[in-house]
């Protein structure tokens, strides 16, 4: 007689094993596609009908918005780079993010690796500290800063708004470059002490280079929230020009005040180009460091 095991009575093997898949588990993934084809369509759609009007002359944007464009007109972008002044718009912003989001990596650098490598008295204090600042609302912030920012007399300053964008900027940096930095090997700190390493050579020469992934990853977040930033350089950098009639906004503010100006010159698509000038340098850059996101964040995630 033959003898049947407890491995045998067992139930047949699961459907994945055989290369099925089960009806519900089907319907999920036909439900989860659904839920990304929708959302991919309603992020793209607008992007490109954007970069086709911006192509198109006013007439054609208004009186037939869906159909495509019979002369590509880009003369339309250099009339929204020069005529509307987007150029000084860009140089502005450039000229605010630039240092501070350097500043903010080395600053945040610094901190996160003190918190995640040393133990001493207040370390986890400070580390909350951040933490709670990720929590705090920028609105709630924003008359005491201005306020602030106006005893000190930097209102309409571009060094001003840097510090400022590095302040706002630090709570992030730090809690995520603090959780990259304690996945990192501690053999490496030890062997570079032992070859007669002192802290600072340990942490630029050695720590800092391997951080090099969550570097871009956490640049890039502050890259999008620094270009995009509208209410901080809107409240705090509300003078339009300098006596020289030279402009002071930055990119958003600019955007904003060329919506306004198509009330009177009916320039529509000098602004449909304008809004598709500004969204190449975010397209550029996360099609660049695509996959160093994601190394960044997956290195992140994982405590060594």
């Amino acid at each position: 007689m033959a003898i049947i095991t407890k491995s045998q009575q067992k139930s047949p093997a699961p459907a994945i094993a055989s290369g099925r898949v089960s009806p519900i588990a089907l319907i999920g993934k036909i439900l989860l596609y659904a839920v990304l084809a929708a959302w991919a369509v309603a992020v793209i759609f607008p992007m490109g009908w954007a970069v086709l009007s911006s192509l198109k002359s006013d007439q054609e944007i208004f009186f037939s918005p869906w159909s495509m464009p019979q002369q590509l007109l880009f003369e339309n972008f250099a009339r929204a780079w020069t005529k509307a002044q987007l150029g000084a718009y860009v140089g502005n912003t450039l000229l605010v993010m630039v240092p501070a989001l350097f500043f903010t990596l080395l600053l945040s650098a610094m901190v996160a690796y003190v918190l995640a490598r040393f133990e001493f008295f207040g370390r986890d204090v400070i580390f909350y500290t951040f933490l709670i600042g990720m929590t705090f609302p920028i609105f709630l912030g924003l008359v005491p800063l201005y306020f602030v920012m106006q005893s000190l007399r930097m209102l309409n300053s571009f060094f001003g708004l840097i510090l400022v964008y590095i302040a706002y900027s630090l709570p992030f940096t730090v809690f995520f470059l603090t959780s990259f930095f304690r996945t990192l090997p501690k053999e490496l700190a030890e062997a570079a002490t032992i070859d007669g390493a002192n802290q600072y050579q340990i942490f630029f020469k050695v720590m800092l280079p391997l951080a090099q992934p969550g570097l871009v990853t956490v640049g890039i977040f502050n890259f999008l929230g620094m270009w995009n930033q509208y209410i901080l350089p809107n409240a705090l950098m509300n003078n339009a020009g300098l006596d020289d009639g030279q402009t002071r906004y930055v990119l958003s503010q600019g955007l904003y005040y060329l919506q306004n100006q198509q009330q009177y010159s009916n320039d529509w698509s000098g602004l449909f180009a304008a809004v598709t000038i500004v969204m190449i340098p975010t397209l550029v850059v996360y099609i660049i460091f695509n996959e160093q996101i994601q190394k960044g964040l997956t290195a992140g995630a994982i405590k060594g």
